[in-house]
């Protein structure tokens, strides 16, 4: 009789405990205490900020002096400790994802880039870096600005951390988007900031 109730018991009680553990979400893991997060900043503004004219196109006419076409600053921190290279994409999210510039092959050394990059395939700095071609409202290598002159754009700065030194697929005639395409392909870990303009 014992015998039967402990059985019944165990039965009874199985379904219950098989639910609750099934419906009872795991808990989020969390990274070790050592490990940062992947961090991507500007000294030239906010997440989600203004960014200043000096950043913004100059090919879409007009004459102000404050607009140079320069890319801004940007510094990264916490990148995963595999990063090999790294690379950087910036995009128009209010006009179809417009890429306005891809650096790449960035020293795994480096955890930042300056103001005004060159417009260059090879930049002088960071040294080893490469550029890809823009073909649009402007016909140069490296960084094209913001060139939303009568409405406010989103525009959004990635840096890729790579599992690779180089990629060494791309040359000075691939396009943004073949870029793009080996950058996500190769990428291990990634930060983001936006800006409007």
């Amino acid at each position: 009789m014992l015998c039967a109730l402990l059985i019944t018991g165990a039965v009874g009680l199985s379904p219950t405990t098989a639910s609750a553990t099934s419906s009872t979400p795991s808990p989020p893991s969390t990274p070790p205490a050592n490990r940062s997060a992947f961090t991507l900043s500007s000294t030239a503004f906010a997440d989600g900020g203004v960014i200043p004219k000096v950043h913004e196109c100059t090919s879409g006419g007009g004459s102000d002096p404050g607009k140079r076409n320069e890319s801004p600053p940007l510094t990264w921190a916490g990148a995963p400790t595999a990063a090999k290279s790294y690379a950087i994409v910036m995009r128009d999210l209010d006009n179809s994802n417009l890429i306005h510039w891809v650096i790449y092959d960035i020293p795994a050394s480096a955890t930042s880039l300056p103001q005004n990059v060159d417009h260059a395939y090879r930049p002088s700095t960071p040294a080893g870096a490469r550029q890809v071609y823009y073909r649009g409202s402007a016909s140069l290598y490296g960084y094209q600005g913001p060139c939303s002159p009568s409405t406010v754009n989103t525009y959004e700065f990635v840096v890729h951390a790579l599992n690779q030194p180089s990629l060494s697929s791309l040359n000075s005639n691939s396009s943004t988007r073949t870029a793009a395409r080996e950058i996500i392909a190769a990428t291990i870990g990634s930060a983001r900031i936006t800006g409007e303009s």
